[in-house]
């Protein structure tokens, strides 16, 4: 059936596909792709405000579920020469987290052209495995104060092309690198930013999970203004959180290590990613939940019958964990504290 459109019917706004990639505001329609090219471009834009001179800088080895992550950075070349943002596609994924590392030592150097680069390592869960030992070095060594360091793996679940179905989140444990688990396409760009912010702070390189039922997926998504991120109540140590030059191999690096983590957890105390979805007083029962578990959850109750209403009605709230590791302890503890009993919805290896 054929739709007829009266001169009275509502005009569509102008919409360019360059626009997923250069709007500032309003709506945009994105893959789970898309959206991870938009992060360094939105950084740039960010610092720019700032008063901030900086580059980005991007580098890894294609893998499902992030095998077309490469072309579509291809495609907007020119955009990402504009926002001097350079793409250098690695022989391997070593060779990229390594070549990530040194881009967090420009900061250091005396005759820098910019003030810091903010960088991007991209794989697929193996590839993350494969990495290990260089990501893990990168997060030691840690990042800039003006640059940070995203770390996006692409976890294949459902072993569609892979050998095994792969989950990052153990691997980033014992590199000791922060978490951001997003659950849709939407929240790619503002676990990006944020996860920025927090490598910046803290000096951890930040691991940000790419699983393949999300971004694969694609979403019109409303673009929110810039996060402004306060200030924690945090004393860092006289020895710094971040990249320094000379660091020779030694115990001091575990003892930074450590007191990034705790600088970690005061950033997330300051600037919470966790989220109380009902927030219901006195709530019984309450379910924990993160990533795309989080949507598998709440559409479960949809299907139930169980909106809002009903599950304050029957004392049930949800606790949405953003950061799964290190794990925000005042704010996770505040939501467990009286319940009579708590279902944790999370992936197989439990976190």
């Amino acid at each position: 059936m054929s739709a007829n459109l009266s001169s009275s019917s509502p005009a569509l706004s102008d919409y360019e596909l360059d626009d997923r990639y250069v709007k500032e505001e309003g709506r945009v329609f994105l893959t789970g792709t898309q959206a991870l090219v938009r992060i360094p471009l939105m950084q740039k834009l960010r610092d720019e405000r700032a008063g901030l001179k900086t580059a980005g800088f991007i580098s890894g080895y294609r893998g499902s579920p992030l095998a077309i992550f490469d072309q579509e950075l291809w495609k907007i070349k020119s955009t990402l020469e504009t926002a001097n943002i350079e793409f250098v596609p690695a022989v391997n994924e070593e060779l990229a987290a390594k070549a990530v590392l040194g881009s967090q030592q420009v900061e250091t150097d005396p005759s820098r052209e910019v003030d810091g680069v903010f960088g991007i390592w991209y794989g697929k869960g193996p590839g993350v495995d494969r990495a290990g030992d260089a990501l893990k070095h990168g997060n030691a060594y840690g990042s800039s104060p003006t640059g940070g360091v995203l770390v996006i793996a692409g976890d294949d679940h459902g072993s569609v092309s892979s050998s095994m179905p792969h989950q990052s989140d153990v691997a980033f444990m014992t590199f000791f690198m922060p978490i951001l688990n997003p659950a849709n396409v939407a929240e790619y760009l503002s676990f990006g930013e944020y996860g920025y912010a927090l490598s910046r702070y803290s000096g951890m390189w930040v691991g940000f999970k790419a699983a393949t039922e999300t971004v694969e997926s694609g979403m019109s998504v409303t673009l929110e203004k810039p996060r402004e991120f306060a200030i924690p109540d945090f004393e860092i140590p006289n020895a710094g959180l971040h990249y320094r030059w000379p660091d020779f191999p030694g115990p001091q690096i575990e003892e930074r290590l450590e007191a990034k983590k705790h600088a970690v957890l005061a950033f997330a105390e300051a600037n919470p990613i966790d989220r109380h979805i009902y927030d219901t007083p006195d709530a019984t029962y309450g379910i924990v939940t993160t990533g795309k578990a989080h949507l598998d959850l709440m559409e479960a109750l949809r299907l139930l019958g169980i909106g809002e209403k009903e599950a304050r009605d029957i004392g049930v709230d949800i606790y949405k964990i953003g950061m799964v590791w290190p794990l925000a302890k005042k704010s996770s503890l505040e939501f467990v504290r009286g319940k009579k009993e708590v279902l944790v919805v999370e992936e197989n290896a439990a976190l």
